[in-house]
C-alpha cells in the first residue's frame, strides 16, 4: 500500500529523464500512471512497460501539448481508461540555445508553446476531471535560470518564469476547490540531453552544487512525489528548489 493508492497521475515529457523518474516515482507511491510524450512513444511504452513489470498500472499517450485539441484527446483518453485524474505534472519543455540576435519568432513561440502554453492546456483540459474529486495536486516543472538568468535563453527563461506566474495565479484560483498547485525548480540535474541541446550549457559551467555532485533525476522525483500526496495537502503556491544550494530563494 502507498501513498498515492486509487490516484490517477498524468505526467507529460515522461519518456526519459526528469519525467520519466516522476513517473516511476508516482508509480512506486501507488498512482496509476498515464506517461505522455509528443514523439517519443517507444520511451514511453518502455516507462509504462517498467511500472507494469512492478505490479503498477500505466499507459502511454501521444499528445503535442501545444495544441488544444491534442490535449483535450489525451486527457479524455487518460479518464476514459481510467476513469478519474488526480495528479498532473506538466514537466514537458525544450532548452534549445540561441542568441538573441539570432532568435526568430517561430524559434520563440515553439518553446513558450511547450513549456508555458502547454502547462496551460493541460491544466485547464483536466481541471473539471481532477476538480470532480474535491481534491487534487497540480506540479509544474520550472528551471534554475527563471531566477538566475542564463546566456542565449531569452526563450527558455521567459517561458519558466511564466511557469511561476501562472502557479502563484492557479494557486489561488484553484485553492478553494480543494487543489493545490506548486512549481519544483530543478538545477544542475544530470540528464541526457536531446538533439536541440547537446553541448553543455554555459550556466552549467559557471554554477556548482554546495553538496559536491550534480542532481538526479531522481531528487526533483521524490519532491514531486510528496506535493502529490496526502503530507503535502497545505501547501500551496509555492516553488520548490531542489537544487543543491545553487540558488537559494
Amino acid at each position: 500500500m502507498g501513498e498515492l493508492d486509487g490516484l490517477i497521475a498524468i505526467v507529460t515529457g515522461a519518456a526519459r529523464n526528469i519525467g520519466r523518474a516522476i513517473a516511476l516515482d508516482l508509480a512506486d507511491g501507488g498512482a496509476s500512471l498515464a506517461v505522455v510524450t509528443k514523439s517519443d512513444m517507444d520511451g514511453a511504452k518502455a516507462v509504462a512497460a517498467e511500472i507494469e513489470s512492478k505490479g503498477g498500472k500505466a499507459i502511454a499517450l501521444q499528445a503535442d501539448i501545444r495544441d488544444p485539441i491534442s490535449v483535450r484527446k489525451m486527457i479524455e483518453e487518460a479518464a476514459g481508461i481510467f476513469g478519474r485524474i488526480d495528479i498532473l505534472v506538466n514537466n514537458a519543455g525544450v532548452r534549445p540555445e540561441s542568441p538573441l540576435e539570432d532568435l526568430s519568432w517561430e524559434e520563440w513561440r515553439a518553446v513558450q508553446g511547450v513549456i508555458l502554453d502547454g502547462a496551460f492546456l493541460c491544466t485547464q483540459a483536466a481541471l473539471p476531471l481532477i476538480e470532480k474529486n474535491g481534491h487534487g495536486a497540480i506540479i509544474n516543472i520550472g528551471g534554475l535560470t527563471a531566477y538566475t538568468g542564463a546566456a542565449n535563453r531569452a526563450h527558455v527563461v521567459s517561458a519558466k518564469a511564466g511557469l511561476d506566474g501562472l502557479t502563484k495565479a492557479l494557486s489561488v484560483e484553484l485553492g478553494p476547490r480543494g487543489i493545490t498547485v506548486n512549481l519544483v525548480s530543478p538545477g544542475l540535474i544530470d540528464t541526457v540531453r536531446g538533439k536541440s541541446s547537446t553541448a553543455v550549457p554555459d550556466h552549467h559551467k559557471k554554477h556548482a552544487t554546495l553538496l559536491g555532485r550534480r542532481g538526479r533525476p531522481e531528487d526533483v522525483a521524490s519532491m514531486v512525489r510528496y506535493l502529490a500526496g496526502p503530507k503535502a495537502r497545505f501547501v500551496t503556491g509555492q516553488t520548490i528548489h531542489v537544487n543543491g544550494g545553487v540558488f537559494m530563494a
